[in-house]
């Protein structure tokens, strides 16, 4: 069955685009522009950093939980997975991309079988097909040269909410018009200190100005224009008084909107309101709860997707029952200096509790080395049951 093709030229596929990306409040919202919103900035920039700062390790399934440092793969994804990014580099840019695309794509480089790099591809440059027989493949097309087809256990493809399974969900689409509406309250807001002048009040005069005067005092008003000016005293002439204003309900509206898309695209992307700097409640020690929720609530679901993304299509099939990969979270969910000494206290058999955890299991959680002999008194509890 002959394909029908249809060409469209530059002009009208901007239109085109531009059509698409168009909102309500007439903002044109991309990722390019998104970003520029604080908010948008804020929430992508909290989850990626996050990601990329945690530890994520391969480790050899079984009771004991031991490192598999001889994979190849650990070394990528603990130090460096490709020529030019760290591991921080490599997460980070992966789960920004995964944020405001709904995709991120790696190409997973083998030899003999074993992941020697992991290459991030170019949203806008991979496609996703799925074959009659349900499998599935990545059609990449390079700036330069011929288009190159990946079967999927080629591809490490991070993947957000989906509603047909092969592609995510963007999620600075989904907040296309929360973004455009607190895109187009900024550049009003711009748009007042550039060109407007801050009105305070009101002149008033008795009777009519002479034209003279009127010339003077428009001159000195335009003079007045824009925020360097703002706020600087007019001299009046003929007698005339001036009266100020006092804040209107649309000044306080306007920043009530501000606020307002604040919260809805924070909601978007599961990020706590106090986590955006916008929060007037003092928080205190809370803040170790408030942190807790959002790794629970907003980060552990891009923790799984990462760690079974890593299983599905790094590892191979011979490997899967052997490796497995898991973000160290740990160091989020910790809590205050206080609340650890009592936690690990407890793990070590104080207070009459049976314990669950060895000195040096603690000291590795501290990221210190092993106890020496005799450095450290047993701990309470493992003298009575001879550990």
């Amino acid at each position: 069955m002959p394909e029908n093709h249809f060409t469209v030229d530059g002009d009208r596929l901007a239109d085109l685009m531009r059509a698409v990306s168009m909102t309500e409040s007439g903002a044109n919202v991309t990722v390019t522009t998104a970003l520029k919103n604080t908010t948008v900035f804020r929430c992508v920039s909290l989850v990626s950093y996050t990601i990329g700062m945690l530890p994520l390790h391969l480790f050899e399934a079984g009771d004991e939980r031991l490192k598999a440092e001889s994979h190849s793969l650990y070394k990528l994804l603990t130090r460096q997975p490709n020529d030019w990014q760290s591991a921080f580099d490599f997460k980070a840019l992966m789960q920004m991309r995964a944020l405001v695309n709904g995709d991120a794509f790696a190409l997973v480089v083998r030899s003999m079988g074993r992941p020697i790099r992991l290459v991030p591809l170019p949203n806008g440059m991979v496609t996703i097909r799925q074959n009659d027989d349900w499998t599935v493949e990545y059609h990449y097309q390079p700036a330069k040269g011929p288009k190159q087809i990946f079967k999927a256990e080629e591809i490490l493809h991070l993947r957000g909410l989906s509603t047909d399974g092969l592609r995510g969900m963007s999620l600075v689409r989904q907040a296309a018009e929360a973004i455009g509406l607190a895109l187009q309250t900024e550049k009003a807001a711009a748009r007042l200190f550039r060109n407007g002048m801050l009105v305070g009040g009101a002149l008033k005069h008795k009777a009519k100005l002479s034209p003279e005067a009127y010339e003077r005092l428009k001159a000195s008003m335009a003079e007045r224009e824009n925020a360097d000016n703002a706020h600087k005293w007019l001299i009046l002439e003929e007698e005339m008084d001036a009266t100020p204003f006092s804040q209107t309900g649309r000044d306080n509206q306007h920043l009530e909107t501000r606020q307002h898309q604040i919260e809805e695209i924070g909601r978007v992307f599961g990020v706590p309101r106090p986590l955006l700097m916008v929060d007037d409640t003092s928080w205190g020690s809370g803040i170790d709860v408030l942190g807790q929720f959002f790794v629970r609530y907003g980060l552990a679901p891009w923790f799984t997707a990462w760690e079974q993304a890593i299983h599905r299509s790094v590892l191979l099939d011979a490997e899967k029952d052997r490796f497995y990969a898991k973000f160290n979270e740990g160091a989020l969910l910790r809590g205050s200096m206080k609340d650890q000494a009592e936690f690990f206290a407890k793990a070590l058999g104080s207070g009459g509790h049976r314990p669950w955890m060895g000195v040096d299991e603690v000291r590795a959680l501290q990221e210190l080395g092993k106890a020496k002999p005799g450095q450290l008194p047993a701990a309470p509890g493992q003298q009575e049951d001879g550990q």
